[in-house]
């Protein structure tokens, strides 16, 4: 094999130790839970759950293929790979207000998907209330409209979240909506300390791609901290912070560079749990991530198991992660957005298929397929239920669920992904070298404080674009096979009303309320603040409280400041 890296072992495994390898494997599968299912192909023949190299074969460098659920883990993460569980299909969507996307998220439900991921709309985002000047014009159109818990209570109604996982992909606020998200459980009368589920929260993808924050980067990352800390000891099985790669590529970064971005991020959110005193066997588990899969399809495949392999290494060798479940690295995986076209959108439903493909062969714990109307707007109820048939036909009907990484031992991914390992090593180095003390940490913040990351992907999209521009690149019905017989879709719009209603239903709360409890939240939430208090108990009163978003982050705000990114070109 090619591209050792630091800390990995560059001998050739034996035939002994691969027979060592495959009975270490066949133990745990044979401790595994798998499925009740047909595990044979189309035409009936029995297929083995994992395959290996033949009797007696010499590989070199096997120990960095190796076998489904052992370290370090290339292969994935369970012995029995989607034998023992599927990945969860968990649809991303929100529009208008709670109600609409209610009612939403009970037909995905009812359509067989497994599991709810909430998007929302560009105020919410930037911590604004529906009512706030800035939000005239964007109120529900991008995701749903959430002002606080009394919108929680309703975009949850008739399904117990007791009983299913929810994922929120949110950042800069992400901390007073969990709090929302909370005072809607407790009212359902869940108990609080058994709930499941996943908060985006990753900030330091904000500053490099997405741009949506609120403070400057070390008050988010108090936040975050208290976050860490609080989930650690009172919901032990949520886990507070999603490392989001995803919007690192659709701002135009490269493959390798998303991979290294956001493995980066990471680590640095491991430094900010070990410099709290967390233990690292306890809060890393918390810790997953959330991947793009894009067209080409192969280099997908490839960063997702290198994505794996990187992680399990630094947490054992860098870190000293003992176990292996804090050693593991769980990941959502969303199609690419942005190869979506307006033009001929009907392609793109072969185009999310091909992406969604390559996360499940490259293991994705979960995934969102994109609506083919998705470019043009928010989905329709139909293009939503073409995205989720697409994940059951490959679940259901393709028998690549049927082995453990069917793709292990290819030449040609395994070489993918030793390369995409070796570049996302130059690139850690590169950042390493930023900062003032050698953490991944402070490379992070200097980086992010001298542009140094947005040059980068800037210059990746700018060489892609011209590319496209000089046809070395296709992308059909764009710059090649442009002709058409296709007729406009149609797409769901938002109305006007849903802004007007939900600033009408937000002053009957605000009159409704006890402010004096308000304010007193909002009080005890500064002084935390102030004191260095983890913030999340004063936050959660506050969302009991029905204090809004925007007070919230108002309050916060006018503690902390707000931030301007140096400019970069």
């Amino acid at each position: 094999m090619t591209g050792q890296t630091a800390g990995d072992h560059a001998g050739a495994t034996g035939p002994a130790d691969r027979d060592d390898g495959r009975t270490r494997w066949q133990r745990r599968y044979d401790a595994a839970r798998v499925r009740d299912a047909d595990f044979s192909t189309l035409s009936g023949l029995e297929v083995d759950p994992v395959y290996g190299p033949p009797d007696g074969a010499v590989v070199p460098g096997f120990e960095r293929i190796g076998w489904p659920g052992e370290f370090p883990f290339t292969r994935g993460l369970y012995p029995a790979g989607y034998r023992g569980r599927t990945w969860t299909i968990r649809q991303f969507s929100g529009f208008g207000n709670a109600v609409q996307t209610n009612q939403r998220y009970k037909m995905l439900l009812a359509a067989g998907g497994g599991g709810l991921s909430v998007a929302f709309d560009m105020p919410t985002l930037m911590g604004r209330d529906s009512d706030d000047p800035r939000a005239a014009g964007e109120v529900g159109h991008c995701g749903v409209a959430i002002d606080s818990a009394a919108d929680m209570d309703v975009l949850f109604s008739g399904i117990p979240l007791a009983d299913i996982t929810t994922s929120m992909t949110i950042s800069g606020p992400a901390v007073p909506v969990f709090c929302m998200y909370l005072a809607a459980a407790r009212r359902q009368g869940a108990d609080i300390g058994a709930l499941n589920g996943t908060l985006q929260t990753d900030i330091f993808k904000e500053y490099i791609a997405q741009k949506e924050w609120l403070f400057p980067p070390e008050p988010h990352l108090r936040l975050i901290g208290d976050l860490m800390e609080y989930c650690a000891a009172e919901i032990p099985d949520y886990k507070p912070l999603s490392v989001s790669g995803y919007h690192i590529r659709e701002a135009g970064s490269t493959a390798a560079q998303e991979l290294a971005f956001t493995l980066a991020d990471g680590f640095g959110y491991v430094e900010l749990g070990l410099s709290r005193g967390l233990d690292i066997e306890t809060f890393a588990p918390g810790l997953s991530f959330f991947f793009d899969a894009h067209i080409d399809f192969f280099e997908e495949i490839a960063k997702f198991r290198a994505a794996r392999r990187i992680w399990a290494r630094y947490l054992r060798d860098v870190y000293g992660a003992k176990t292996e479940r804090a050693q593991w690295l769980r990941f959502h995986t969303q199609t690419a957005g942005v190869s979506l076209t307006a033009q001929q959108p009907e392609n793109n439903v072969v185009r999310t298929a091909i992406e969604a493909l390559a996360a499940v062969l490259g293991g994705t714990n979960s995934l969102h397929t994109n609506a083919l109307d998705e470019v043009l707007a928010l989905p329709s109820e139909q293009a939503a239920e073409i995205a989720l048939r697409t994940q059951q036909v490959i679940m259901d009907e393709t028998g690549v669920v049927n082995v453990a990484d069917p793709l292990g031992g290819s030449w040609y991914v395994e070489a993918l992904t030793d390369r995409l390992e070796e570049q996302a090593e130059q690139i850690f180095d590169r950042i390493r070298q930023m900062s003032p003390d050698g953490s991944m940490t402070g490379g992070i913040l200097r980086g992010i404080e001298e542009g140094w990351f947005m040059t980068e992907i800037a210059e990746a999209s700018f060489q892609y674009q011209q590319k496209l521009e000089k046809n070395e690149k296709k992308i059909v019905g764009v710059n090649c096979h442009t002709e058409t017989v296709g007729k406009p879709v149609e797409i769901l719009r938002v109305s006007h009303e849903v802004e007007v209603a939900q600033a009408a239903d937000l002053a009957r709360r605000r009159a409704s309320r006890d402010q004096r409890a308000v304010d007193e939240a909002l009080g005890a939430m500064i002084a935390a603040a102030r004191s260095g208090a983890n913030m999340i108990p004063p936050m959660l009163d506050a969302a009991m409280a029905e204090a809004t978003l925007g007070e919230i982050c108002g309050a916060l705000r006018d503690e902390w400041g707000g931030y301007s990114e140096a400019p970069a070109f």
